[in-house]
């Protein structure tokens, strides 16, 4: 396979995501997700997931190791976690949290590799900056202060309505997106703040099939 990598930055903070079109076999990865049983893991994800198996990801590990040095100065990448993932949950239903863009880890060596796997490809991943801290990712250091600036906005502004978010709010700026095209993957610190950008009228089907199939890696690296 031939990748096709472009390296972008976003925001006052520059934050680099490594968009990688044509990653992976992806027939392998839909086949294999077809024949596992999905459910809800954890209380964040808005959806159902099933664990994918290390050796569906062992090469291109290998292969992203290069890139992962080079953008970010990471080596010796680790999966923490790995999931197939399809958003179910309808607006309705969302919990408060599952309204605002969030961070997955705060530690430094920490990765996010999103694998885009669904036909359908209206749908992507958004980054934001919290407007009154300035924060485009959430290092220890700011933890305290984002989640204390963070519960005053939300007593100011009201928890957002039962939607997934898109765009600005009077919390958050959008500050970059990227398409979820099928096949593509981006990677990108897990500390940043993102979230799903999921058309409006999109359907939450639970089917690996045809509903919004990704595969999210969690990596861990060394400097």
């Amino acid at each position: 396979m031939n990748w096709q990598v472009s390296i972008e930055r976003h925001g006052i903070e520059a934050q680099p995501v490594v968009v990688i079109d044509g990653f992976a076999d992806a027939d392998r990865f839909r086949d294999d997700a077809a024949f596992l049983s999905f459910a809800p893991i954890g209380p964040h994800y808005p959806g159902i997931r099933a664990i994918v198996a290390p050796a569906m990801l062992r090469d291109l590990l290998a292969r992203l190791e290069p890139v992962a040095a080079e953008v970010f100065g990471m080596a010796g990448l680790e999966v923490v976690d790995a999931f197939y993932s399809i958003v179910t949950t309808p607006p309705a239903a969302l919990t408060p949290i599952q309204r605002l863009p969030h961070f997955d880890e705060v530690s430094p060596t920490r990765l996010a590799l999103l694998h885009y796997l669904s036909p359908d490809e209206g749908s992507g991943t958004a980054f934001y900056r919290h407007r009154s801290t300035g924060y485009e990712s959430i290092r220890p250091d700011r933890l305290a202060s984002y989640r204390t600036a963070l519960e005053m906005d939300l007593q100011r502004h009201g928890i957002p309505d039962a939607r997934y978010i898109a765009g600005d709010t009077p919390v958050f700026e959008q500050v970059a997106s990227y398409a979820g095209r099928f096949n593509r993957a981006i990677l990108y610190r897990s500390n940043t703040l993102h979230c799903a950008q999921l058309p409006e009228k999109m359907a939450l089907d639970p089917d690996p099939e045809t509903g919004r199939l990704t595969v999210n890696t969690f990596l861990n690296g060394t400097f």
